[in-house]
């Protein structure tokens, strides 16, 4: 997954929000990078919480006091799924820390260097929930969230957008699952992070990430399994 994603508050992102239980729609919010601001879903203090989230897990404040940075020693935007269970990074927070994040579409850009293509990847039907984990942070007496989300090993029919990975986007009968704060085992979890197009997607050749305007032929990827 390239870096970038967008939001809008539209009836397919309204009824992914209703599915959730959540009151609140997230804010329309074009070319989301790392290190921006987007919205999450998740559990916390017995309930399901929309929050404005920092994207790259791990943060810290800025030099020169004007808010919040991503890490410069690591790039934690993404999480591998096979890392989820091993690594110190993630391992904890697999297992008590899981969040939706929800969207509309993400990009990604193909081609050569100086003419690359910017691609918006949407769901042919209804808005994407992201499989994401999230942290808490406490600087200087402040609250601060962020997240980071899972990535699957390259798909082949992919492959051709983006050949190192995928990302995990859940289906309707998984939300639950992925957000359940009682389950702290993550054996139920493991089939998820196979790498599948668990949903028919759209790939459409855009103007810019900031801009979905459609300038070439739209493709087509049927889910897997399906005829």
């Amino acid at each position: 997954m390239c870096g970038r994603y967008n939001v809008i508050d539209d009836p397919d992102v309204r009824h992914l929000m209703d599915i959730l239980g959540i009151q609140l729609y997230p804010q329309t919010r074009y070319n989301i990078a790392p290190g921006g601001k987007g919205q999450i879903v998740y559990h916390r203090e017995g309930q399901r919480l929309l929050d404005d989230a920092y994207w790259s897990l791990l943060i810290e404040p800025r030099p020169d006091g004007s808010g919040y940075r991503p890490s410069p020693r690591y790039s934690t935007f993404n999480a591998r799924a096979g890392k989820l269970g091993s690594s110190p990074l993630w391992q904890k927070r697999f297992r008590y820390q899981r969040a939706i994040v929800p969207a509309s579409g993400f990009h990604e850009w193909v081609g050569e260097r100086g003419s690359k293509q910017c691609h918006n990847i949407r769901l042919a039907e209804g808005a994407i929930a992201f499989a994401g984990l999230y942290e808490v942070w406490h600087f200087n007496g402040e609250a601060v969230t962020s997240f980071t989300i899972v990535t699957l090993p390259p798909h082949p029919r992919f492959s051709h957008i983006h050949s190192k990975s995928i990302p995990l986007m859940l289906t309707k009968d998984e939300y639950d699952l992925w957000l359940d704060p009682d389950l702290t085992t993550t054996d139920p979890l493991e089939p998820l992070l196979i790498s599948r197009i668990r949903q028919p997607l759209v790939i459409e050749p855009i103007r810019s990430s900031e801009s979905l305007e459609i300038i070439g032929p739209v493709e087509r990827l049927k889910a897997d399994g399906a005829r």
